[in-house]
């Protein structure tokens, strides 16, 4: 009998190009941001989602960071944000000295909710901050209208979005500023790396001064100016040029990874179909209007003991599942930084049931039968051993 395969949570994938491309880099003598692989990532991104302007930076936290400040968050400032999403996303606000208020998330796509964000929007309120979590949009046009209701920015945390859309437009390219992402656990990556979108004339002059930490490096290169000095707020976000190069490899193979990653994410949704009939677990929620990445799967069980269990058993078949997010208003900085508005039952609620399954373009049909053979014998397993756990209904 041949052992199972062992099926690690994430594996980043080359697409074989890359190291060829960075050995162009390294031969074309520039380093440091802003040469070639750099011009044609922004290039090809800004091209393809209709962004006026895009610029690489060393991670989508800089993005994330760069749009607060281009969005003049200050001292005191409230940013509405959901709780259930990454640290970078209060973090940055905080940098700046808002505020970041957390507001619930929808049960079904478990972004936010944008039935709430107009009672927790205050004198102080600056900008909102949708998450597109699990590359599945959030209701974007109702929270422009809110937004343009009340004089709000509308910054887009796309980090998980590329190739994803609302209504046929790219994830990033909605609201006024988008970020993206490279990590090594996003669908295209360099490691680390982001992307800032500007979606709005009036901030691409001064992304460009904030990414070249507040000097005015570019109109000076332009013959815009005469002196290259420092003129702005800024830092060194841009992203190397040997990263770029990587990225370039990755981004030509962004449609044929995408596909990659769809096959698998729906020989999941099928298999698991099943097992929702029979109330073990939900499966995600996509609305009709808008495209996903397959950026991750995941399954919602019954309680928290179930996923617990859960993740110890699927270990013990070498599946290497994890959960997700620790919400923000609950963790020791959330708390001490932020504010909560509402209740937020439905994000203490999903944060402790929600299992993330392997999911990367590599992965074999043999690891994905065993992924889901594995999930399927456990919680047959726990729901045998507990005949009176709850169940779930599948919305």
């Amino acid at each position: 009998m041949s052992h199972p395969p062992r099926v690690p949570f994430n594996r980043p994938v080359a697409v074989g190009t890359e190291f060829d491309y960075v050995a162009e880099a390294i031969a074309n003598g520039q380093l440091s941001s802003d040469g070639e692989f750099t011009a044609r990532c922004a290039d090809l991104l800004r091209e393809e989602t209709g962004a006026r302007l895009v610029l690489l930076t060393h991670s989508c936290t800089a993005a994330l960071e760069m749009s607060v400040m281009l969005a003049e968050v200050s001292p005191g400032d409230e940013v509405i944000m959901p709780s259930f999403t990454f640290v970078s996303t209060a973090s940055s606000v905080v940098l700046r000295g808002g505020v970041p208020v957390f507001v619930d998330v929808r049960p079904d796509t478990l972004n936010l909710d944008e039935a709430l964000i107009g009672d927790a929007i205050t004198s102080r309120t600056k900008a909102i901050f949708p998450v597109h979590y699990a590359g599945v949009a959030c209701e974007m046009d109702a929270i422009l209208e809110i937004a343009s209701g009340h004089g709000l920015a509308v910054l887009e945390d796309a980090a998980q979005g590329l190739m994803a859309s609302y209504r046929g437009t790219p994830l990033g390219a909605i609201g006024d500023l988008g970020a993206l992402s490279f990590h090594e656990t996003k669908n295209v990556t360099c490691g680390e790396g982001g992307a800032l979108m500007v979606n709005d004339d009036r901030f691409v002059e001064r992304a460009n001064l904030l990414r070249d930490k507040g000097t005015n490096r570019k109109q000076f290169f332009r013959g815009e100016v005469d002196r290259y000095t420092w003129v702005d707020l800024g830092s060194s976000y841009g992203l190397g040029e040997l990263n770029a190069a990587f990225l370039w490899g990755q981004l030509e193979q962004r449609r044929a990874i995408t596909r990659r990653r769809l096959k698998v994410w729906w020989r999941y949704h099928e298999a698991f179909g099943p097992l929702e009939d029979q109330g073990l677990i939900r499966r995600p929620v996509v609305p009709d209007d808008r495209l996903h990445n397959a950026h991750l799967y995941y399954v919602l069980v019954p309680d928290r003991a179930t996923r617990d269990r859960l993740l110890v058993e699927l270990e013990e078949r070498e599946v290497y599942a994890v959960f997700h997010y620790v919400p923000l208003h609950s963790a020791p900085a959330g708390r001490r930084y932020g504010r909560t508005h509402g209740t937020l039952e439905v994000t203490d609620d999903v944060s402790g049931r929600l299992v993330r399954l392997p999911l990367w373009a590599g992965m074999t049909d043999e690891q994905v039968e065993h992924v889901i053979a594995s999930v399927a014998e456990v919680l047959a397993s726990l729901h045998t051993r507990a005949p009176s756990a709850p169940s779930i209904s599948p919305r």
